[in-house]
């Protein structure tokens, strides 16, 4: 499922028009990258929590040439879905 399929199902759903239900989709996104950006936690019970983790720097290799390359140090935003979401998905 892309962005254009939730975006139809959630409208079908909740009996919303698609331009509000585009808005407030693309509006949730930016209220949670904006609060990743901050380093705040975003939890939603029964959902699950999104967080940021630092990544440190380290070394890989280029599988095409074998080469050794740096990569540096990151920040990278991570899902961690709650029990009840787990459990509807396995059920």
């Amino acid at each position: 499922m892309n962005k254009a399929d939730l975006i139809e199902a959630v409208a079908r759903e909740a009996n919303f028009t698609h331009v509000d239900t585009k808005r407030a989709i693309d509006a949730t996104i930016s209220v949670i990258q904006k609060a990743l950006k901050r380093g705040d936690t975003v939890g939603l019970v029964g959902f699950g929590s999104f967080t940021v983790r630092k990544r440190a720097a380290r070394m890989a290799r280029n599988p095409r040439t074998g080469e050794a390359v740096k990569i540096k140090a990151s920040k990278v935003p991570r899902f961690t879905p709650g029990k009840p979401f787990k459990d509807f998905v396995n059920n």
